[in-house]
């Protein structure tokens, strides 16, 4: 592979104007197709074989009016004032509203006596000629654009429902320029000089514009969540940056080891190259996996990330290696840092003196490292999960701002309507029962009203739409949920946006462990054929199992408990988005084995030449350590660039990531990773012969990832 990787670079590095004209037209070509053949995104929330899945079927077939999506034009008048004094300018804006595109119907408040009891606020239900899933923000804007009237009038409008939540069109914060930014300043004091700094930025922006784009033609053929596009642009810009760096920062040592410029590329691209191939394969398998939840909400947001990974790796084998081929000496150019001595650049002291410290001193280290892993990991095991709705949003959205107002003057449980629809072509309630049915749902504590039934048009099936007593992600609406499926007979199925999202969270806490079990199983693999052993992987999984429960417990103790919540603009608390402990264990997982595997690679290399399990590891640590706790610091901010958006949902991905990034950098591949290997010793490299004879050699012994660390002066052991 080394060998195939090296091709690959020297081609590049001869032709590099061939090379980045074929990237330019690659990118106006993926860039344009996205702009003009890009799909829409829209949030595929349905829970394969659920009973809210087969709810929507049925009225899809029976009875598509029902199925439609739909939204409510909130409407309030001011303090002390009542809302039929408003009710010219009212008509007026439905009338607007009715002649917008995809909307089938709407109704009027004043008609329908959807107002409240002080006459105050009130809504007109909105009904799309499509799905809510499938509309895109366009209409929810045309009806936003349409309430105009009622404002001018001195009322106020909003726009909620699910239409709404669900098709809101994602903000912007510029929290990526920031984490640009910072990254910059990260590199330039690695790095020393402009030139070298900015090329992993490029290589970055690259990656980030193409992927974005994929991501965009990925949703021409499949439902694709627009979080895809928040995924891959924070794994874009860390994965982006870091792969460059790895490659830049190998070059540089090659060429100040004394080869010139094109033996110190092409070592480089044969060595770190391959690294990085290997590195982005496990984030590519760690996302991926999250096809195995059957959801197609995860599995976009898997194929938008591994998507990214993709373009990322591309232009660090060929993107790079031709801009490093014309810059030659100029990687050089703008030294903002003083150059060190080549001694202290190989040999690195401080993180020489550290591994030899905990090594001689392991059980210490370990039980301390553990047992704060484990501490931050604790307020874990009380996370609570549910899938956000409109009232976890921003009080600058109208989808929010209705929310408030139907709570005001409904009750909470009108922003969680639930629809129960009857096949009455199956055994079970029949037409002359579903006035019982009704009956037995008004008797529920849990509900507050029961609407009036409405049947198919051709008689074989009736709907039932019901509010709860309770909000959306209210625990309570869930055993109201259950409640109501306990006494619908056979032939009721209850759906609607709360049963949906609620039958998500159920199938996500069922299929976790199955995808956490595949994605260790991948990894244990992948790693066991590179590093010849067996040990080493089972406890590079048990180590990032600490690193990524630390970040579930850090999450949970700010937006579930609000400690600090101030210190991260948070309103209140928040149940934990059902998805992102999921997405949060693929994403850091597959990260966090990048870090893995340059340490790693380094540590056997020496230990192949001499057999000295301490030595070893710190020759490992002294030789890549700096280089890979910059790029996990690079990661780190780039992540916590996201913690500033206004999303409460962007900021639990954020904060997860840099936290799981920052512990794995530092508690573990800094402590538990030379406490483990200095008490396992050989151990760590055992493997049986016989598995040795049967498993596939992917690298080649004599290529190395980073130049070996000559050995200092032994430092005494700490007592």
């Amino acid at each position: 592979m080394h060998r195939v990787i090296r091709r690959i670079g020297d081609t590049s590095a001869r032709r590099p104007w061939l090379t980045i004209g074929l990237w330019t037209l690659l990118a106006v070509l993926v860039i344009g197709l996205a702009g003009t053949a890009g799909g829409t995104f829209a949030d595929d929330l349905v829970a394969p074989g659920s009973q809210s899945e087969r709810a929507m079927e049925l009225l899809e077939e029976r009875f598509p009016q029902a199925a439609g999506g739909s939204a409510k034009a909130v409407f309030a008048a001011p303090e002390g004032e009542r809302l039929d004094r408003y009710r010219p300018a009212i008509q007026a804006a439905l009338a607007r509203i009715a002649d917008a595109e995809d909307v089938a119907a709407v109704a009027d408040p004043f008609a329908t006596g959807t107002v409240s009891r002080d006459g105050r606020i009130g809504y007109a239900e909105v009904t799309f000629d499509r799905p809510s899933a499938g509309l895109g923000p366009e209409p929810v804007k045309a009806i936003t654009g349409a309430l105009e009237p009622v404002r001018a009038a001195g009322a106020v409008a909003e726009v909620g429902g699910d239409a709404a939540f669900v098709n809101a069109e994602t903000e912007t914060s510029g929290t990526e320029v920031a984490g640009l930014l910072a990254a910059l300043v990260v590199l330039l004091v690695v790095f020393g000089t402009v030139v070298a700094a900015l090329v992993p930025i490029a290589i970055a922006m690259v990656t980030v514009a193409t992927g974005l784009s994929g991501i965009a033609l990925l949703a021409h053929v499949m439902d694709v969540t627009s979080a895809a596009t928040s995924v891959g642009m924070l794994i874009g810009l860390g994965v982006g940056i870091d792969y460059a760096l790895f490659i830049v920062a190998r070059y540089r040592q090659n060429r100040t080891a004394g080869q010139d410029n094109r033996t110190a590329l092409s070592n480089a691209m044969a060595s770190a190259g391959s690294a990085v191939l290997f590195a982005g394969g496990a984030v590519v398998v760690a996302m991926s996996a999250l096809l195995l939840t059957g959801l197609g909400l995860l599995a976009s947001i898997g194929l938008g990330a591994a998507l990214v990974v993709l373009f990322a790796v591309a232009t660090a084998l060929t993107l790079l290696p031709a801009l490093l081929s014309l810059l030659g000496d100029r990687i050089d150019a703008g030294r903002v840092v003083r150059r060190r001595s080549p001694a202290k650049r190989t040999e690195d002291g401080a993180w020489w003196r550290l591994a030899h410290r905990v090594s001689g001193r392991p059980w210490p280290y370990l039980l301390g490292a553990t047992a704060l892993l484990l501490t931050l990991a604790a307020p874990a095991l009380w996370m609570q999960t549910g899938y956000p709705d409109a009232g976890d949003d921003r009080t600058s959205t109208t989808h929010r701002r209705a929310y408030d107002l139907l709570a005001e003057g409904f009750g909470p449980g009108h922003n969680a309507p639930l629809l129960l629809v009857a096949d009455l072509r199956r055994p079970g309630v029949t037409a002359q029962t579903i006035p019982d049915l009704t009956e037995r749902l008004a008797a529920d504590p849990g509900i507050a009203a029961v609407g009036s039934p409405r049947t198919s048009p051709r008689g074989d099936a009736v709907v039932v739409p019901a509010i709860p007593t309770s909000a959306p992600a209210d625990a309570e609406t869930s055993r109201t949920l259950e409640r109501v499926r306990d006494l619908a007979p056979a032939n009721v199925a209850v759906s609607g946006m709360t049963a949906m999202t609620d039958d998500l969270t159920r199938q996500l806490d069922k299929t976790l462990p199955i995808f956490i079990a595949a994605v260790l199983a991948a990894s244990f693999l992948l790693l066991m054929v590179l590093f010849r052993a067996v040990v080493v992987p089972l406890k590079a999984a048990v180590m990032n199992l600490l690193s990524i429960g630390a970040a579930y417990g850090v999450v949970v103790a700010v937006f579930q408990w609000g400690w600090c919540a101030d210190l991260f603009g948070l309103d209140g608390t928040y149940a934990i988005a059902s998805p992102l402990p999921t997405i949060f264990f693929a994403v850091l997982f597959g990260l966090s084995m990048d870090y893995e595997m340059f340490l790693l690679s380094s540590i056997r290399e020496s230990y192949d030449a001499t057999g000295d399990s301490t030595e070893s590891v710190a020759r490992g640590l002294a030789g890549t350590g700096r280089v890979i706790t910059s790029a996990a610091l690079i990661m780190t901010v780039v992540f916590l660039g996201f913690v500033a958006h206004p999303s409460p949902l962007v900021k639990m991905l954020g904060l997860g990531l840099s936290t799981a990034i920052l512990l794995d950098a530092t508690v573990v591949r800094m402590l538990l990773v030379p406490a483990t290997m200095a008490l396992l010793g050989k151990a760590n490299w055992w493997l049986p012969r016989w598995l040795d004879r049967r498993l596939p050699r992917l690298t080649d012994p004599a290529t190395k990832p980073f130049p070996d660390t000559p050995a200092p002066p032994p430092v005494p052991a700490a007592r």
